[in-house]
């Protein structure tokens, strides 16, 4: 099998993700880092059109979006699988990624994790604190549902580990670094999840870089 490549910014959330599954299935891969800004690049916008993290390739096949990559890499190395057989859990699985994609990440952790961290460390920017402020009711919202939907679940698709959590835990992992964040998820299930999340090889082995856990 050829080597899996992914390109991306280190510390993004959804490389990250990808990094996480191919630790998951213990499978080799070459990350090519880029800079904040080169994935508008000429070069990078051959593989992601959109300019968007990350882009990946397998020999030939070339891929973007995040959880359709996770999907391939779990068709492709099948063991141990990182999807349910189950139809509802694999309905849940399917909705937590789905509430990452269009409410958790864009409304928060594009926010608050960027205005908090990723802007002080990378960019050089002043925290933007009404920005923060304005979005505190989407982060209740957004953490309060997926709290619910974990409920006294182990993981969110059941007892075994899904590309639904691969998906959020770098998104939570962000939010909970910053004060409004750890605000919200103090003494809940998904707190918890998220230290049973950290306690695994792959999430010791994806820390984001050193600068941006400074930055928190």
């Amino acid at each position: 099998m050829s080597e899996f490549i992914v390109h991306g910014v280190p510390g993004s959330p959804f490389l990250r993700s990808v990094l996480l599954a191919l630790e998951e299935k213990n499978a080799p891969c070459d990350v090519r880092a880029l800079k904040p800004g080169d994935s508008k690049s000429e070069a990078y916008l051959k593989l992601q059109p959109f300019g968007r993290i990350p882009a990946f390739e397998h020999g030939d096949f070339k891929l973007y979006e995040t959880q359709a990559i996770l999907r391939y890499i779990d068709a492709v190395v099948p063991s141990p699988a990182l999807q349910p057989a189950e139809p509802r859990a694999i309905a849940r699985m399917s909705q937590i990624i789905g509430i990452n994609d269009w409410y958790l990440f864009p409304q928060v952790v594009r926010v608050i994790g960027f205005q908090r961290i990723v802007g002080p460390a990378l960019l050089g920017i002043k925290t933007d604190e009404a920005a923060c402020a304005a979005a505190v009711p989407d982060a209740k919202r957004c953490l309060g549902e997926l709290n619910r939907l974990l409920g006294d679940q182990q993981y969110f698709a059941g007892s075994k580990i899904s590309l639904a959590d691969l998906m959020i835990a770098p998104q939570i992992d962000f939010v909970a670094m910053t004060p409004e964040g750890s605000d919200i998820l103090a003494n809940t299930a998904l707190l918890k999840w998220l230290g049973r999340m950290s306690e695994r090889k792959s999430m010791r082995n994806t820390m984001p870089p050193e600068a941006l856990r400074k930055a928190a």
